[in-house]
């Protein structure tokens, strides 16, 4: 469930940081209708969200066996992927994000084009809550009956923290900078990717897609138990299996060492003359 609430909570904050940047140019810009405009995008993009989750589980509705298992490993494949990008672009990006966002909003309105700011908010509503959609789906799939109904309960707390969160971050309260906290969120977000990554790679072992190599490479369950209690909570977040197949061993370390790579490439070094 935690996994759940951190997901929501993160990527709703972040659409509530764009979203309160727009808000705050159009108050201090004193924008003719600027509001409207804002609100209208911002329900647009949750009404595109929305529109994402009914295609996906209306696909879901018409597949079995083999088919839907590969249409499930698939969006688990793309929620990791869309978790990298994200990380990644905040990264490089976040430092310029409110300088864009009121750019772009100063050009819309000084053309009097009002939809541009409306098309801002819901391109970043839809944005996340799009791929909020496709996270919970990914790490909602092995749930069922009360335990999904806590799952949805917990989404929806996460939802909650967001706005609380945000309020707190406004006001200044909190000691974190923005940047700080999204660098520390964007961590467990790589975390949870890799989890969902390991989880891809079990299933298409499970149908033969992949081979295992060796299976169990360990078994550490009389240590840590991935399938109860805390265990379990580690596995969520960072794809730990106390029985691992060779395989998904592999691809979680090229997962991290990818990552490394990315995050810190090397430069290159200076000529002595």
């Amino acid at each position: 469930m935690g996994s759940a609430f951190f997901i929501v909570w993160r990527e709703s904050l972040e659409a509530v940081l764009v979203v309160g940047i727009l808000y705050a140019w159009v108050r201090r810009n004193d924008v003719p209708r600027g509001l409207a405009y804002l609100w209208g995008g911002v329900a647009g993009g949750i009404a595109l969200a929305a529109a994402l989750a009914l295609a996906i589980f209306s696909i879901q509705s018409q597949l079995g066996g083999e088919a839907l298992e590969y249409f499930q490993t698939t969006m688990i494949a793309i929620a990791a992927a869309l978790i990298v990008q994200m990380v990644l672009w905040m990264r490089r990006h976040g430092r310029e994000l409110q300088r864009d966002l009121e750019r772009s909003a100063g050009a819309a309105a000084s053309t009097g084009k009002l939809m541009g700011l409306a098309m801002l908010a819901a391109i970043a509503v839809g944005r996340e809550g799009a791929e909020t959609v496709i996270f919970l789906y990914g790490l909602g799939l092995e749930r069922s009956g009360s335990d999904l109904a806590a799952f949805a309960g917990a989404a929806a707390a996460g939802l909650a923290a967001a706005l609380l969160s945000a309020w707190i971050l406004w006001r200044g309260a909190l000691l974190l900078s923005w940047r700080t906290f999204f660098r520390v969120t964007g961590f467990v977000l790589l975390l949870l990717a890799s989890g969902l990554i390991v989880n891809a790679v079990e299933r298409l072992i499970g149908v033969e897609v992949l081979p295992a190599l060796i299976d169990p490479l360990w078994d550490l369950s009389t240590i840590l138990d991935d399938g109860d209690g805390l265990g379990q909570l580690v596995a969520s977040f960072t794809g730990w299996r106390a029985r691992p197949a060779l395989l998904t061993v592999l691809v979680w370390a090229g997962y991290w060492l990818a990552l490394a790579a990315a995050l810190y490439p090397r430069r290159p070094r200076a000529r002595v003359a």
